[in-house]
């Protein structure tokens, strides 16, 4: 029987052993998403893990929620994650990079953009308030419904971050599904009271998530890096 110092094959893979590092939220980055030259560090130094996952980052400043988070969606990100990939590989880890959409649990102020943001449906968060580096807790505003004619364009958000992951160095994505955010914001029906074909059923509610994963698949290829 295999144990966990014993490596796996993750379907294009190879991981050194059964041991992963779970994605954790660092606000390291710059306000434009860029990762610092001491993230390559960070990293690097957990690269015994059999595969790293990063912590959330978005695929565009809409799907931004959170103070400082790292993004790829611009060259400048993309660059910043190639040093962090490099290193990685260079100390004999492997990295791959969870895609974010933070949905509705967002603030104006942690974003680089005016857009209001986004849901499934316009209802605020029973969670009130966020941290903001510039102005302390505040209350986290009722976000905007997306319009059915508008998900198709968040789906293409995720598949260019994860073909810009690849352009990165990283060995694969993770779609960030949990913990409240948008695709779960679809998949539950306390957040999800649409009417068309995103909402309602069970299979409905799924549709959003099966998209993107879809998507991905096509893009990156599911088999290996998916």
């Amino acid at each position: 029987m295999p144990d966990l110092f014993d490596p796996i094959d993750l379907g294009g893979i190879t991981a050194a052993n059964r041991i992963f590092m779970a994605p954790m939220t660092r606000s390291r980055a710059d306000r434009l998403g860029r990762q610092p030259d001491f993230a390559a560090d960070y990293y690097a130094q957990r690269a015994g893990a059999g595969v790293i996952i990063t912590e959330g980052t978005q695929t565009s400043f809409e799907a931004q929620g959170y103070a400082r988070t790292p993004g790829l969606h611009t060259v400048e990100q993309v660059e910043s994650w190639r040093r962090v990939t490099g290193a990685v590989h260079t100390a004999g880890g492997r990295i791959v990079a969870q895609l974010m959409h933070a949905g509705r649990i967002a603030h104006p102020f942690n974003r680089q953009t005016d857009a209001i943001p986004v849901a499934p449906s316009a209802i605020a968060p029973s969670r009130t308030q966020m941290y903001t580096d510039d102005a302390g807790m505040q209350s986290i505003p009722t976000p905007r419904a997306l319009d059915v004619s508008e998900i198709a364009a968040v789906v293409d958000e995720y598949v260019k971050a994860a073909e810009n992951a690849i352009e990165a160095g990283f060995d694969g994505v993770e779609l960030h599904g949990a913990s409240g955010y948008l695709p779960m914001q679809f998949l539950s029906s306390g957040t999800n009271q649409r009417s068309d074909r995103y909402g309602g059923s069970t299979q409905n509610r799924m549709r959003f998530i099966l998209e993107i994963v879809e998507a991905l698949a096509g893009a990156i290829g599911g088999s290996r890096r998916d």
